[in-house]
């Protein structure tokens, strides 16, 4: 099947919306990434490279590399936005005074918005309106994609047809993409998991070992499908790629900056010192408070997401944080 949505643009410079500009530009498609600053897009366009965020991967030639938001969205039939989440309110703003009408949309985007506690294409629906849309997620860590190291992914949307049309654009031998019809579902795996990898982190960072990172992956699980459901989510979505196969990627992978946030907590370090030492957006921390505020709202028990948000926002102990969690009552599975 072909598809008249060739060209693409990729709104946000970080790992993963580089990442997705080299990928697709090696299909061959027409592809131009958006970065938030002049002189850093200036240096990427000279150089090639993105140093900041993808170290060591080549950018192809045939990418467009601009910081004019308005010329990013008028080169692009599918606008991908992959902009950090407490950044996408800002952003979206800006695109509602660019010609964006007739564009489709996919949200990569793997948080939740702070202020109203919606989804990303919710947030997408409320500041452009009944726009085309998808999410796409999966269990991607950004170097290994770069790299064409085989990977799957998820592209979810209402719309099946341009489902099964954004799946063709994706696809490559090195990069497998399925479609699925659950947004709320697909969307909540790839957000609350790095709630998850942070908890993991911070056992690695305390020295545990490999029963208490798959008892806390496990329950974590466990803790995405309650809200997952609540919210209006398939319960199955969570046990796929977009929900477990992410999950285990992101609490295992020593690239994953959010498993790696936790294991600094873990060792001792502040949530401010370790924000201060990295440009990398880890978006477990700003997810945190807004999926443990979306747990008190429908009262939904998710104890890890909880000792989780007291140690980012409350100071709370890591050690304390997991007897906590270890001396609760006792319950049935």
């Amino acid at each position: 099947m072909r598809t008249t949505l060739q060209r693409i643009s990729i709104i946000g410079d970080g790992g993963w919306g580089t990442t997705l500009a080299i990928h697709l530009a090696k299909k061959g498609l027409p592809v131009t990434l958006w970065s938030a600053f002049d002189a850093y897009a200036q240096k990427m366009q000279n150089t090639r490279k993105n140093p900041k965020f993808l170290a060591g991967v080549l950018i192809p030639r045939s990418v467009k590399i601009t910081s004019d938001l308005g010329q990013a969205i008028d080169d692009g039939d599918v606008i991908v936005l992959a902009t950090p989440s407490q950044y996408a309110r800002s952003v979206l703003v800006q695109i509602k005074g660019c010609c964006y009408r007739k564009k489709s949309f996919v949200s990569v985007v793997k948080g939740i918005d702070n202020q109203n506690l919606t989804r990303i294409s919710q947030l997408i629906h409320e500041i452009l309106g009944p726009v085309s849309l998808a999410v796409l997620s999966g269990p991607t860590i950004a170097i290994e994609v770069a790299q064409g190291i085989p990977s799957t992914a998820v592209i979810a949307s209402h719309n099946q047809v341009l489902a099964k049309k954004l799946q063709e654009i994706f696809n490559s031998p090195s990069f497998r993409i399925y479609t699925n019809s659950d947004m709320i579902g697909v969307e909540l795996g790839g957000s609350i998991k790095n709630i998850i990898a942070i908890a993991c982190g911070v056992c690695d960072g305390l020295g545990f070992g490999a029963n208490t990172k798959a008892a806390i992956l496990s329950r974590g699980l466990a803790e995405m499908a309650r809200l997952g459901e609540a919210l209006g989510a398939k319960k199955h979505t969570f046990f796929g790629l977009s929900g477990l196969g992410d999950l285990a990627t992101t609490c295992f992978s020593p690239e994953s900056r959010n498993r790696q946030v936790g294991e600094w907590l873990g060792q001792g370090k502040t949530i401010k010192q370790i924000l201060a030492s990295t440009q990398s957006v880890a978006e477990g921390v700003p997810t945190a408070k807004a999926v443990y505020r979306l747990s008190r709202r429908h009262h939904i028990a998710m104890p890890i997401t909880e000792e989780v948000f007291r140690v980012l926002y409350k100071n709370k102990n890591p050690q304390n944080a997991v007897k906590d969690l270890m001396c609760r009552q006792l319950k049935a599975e």
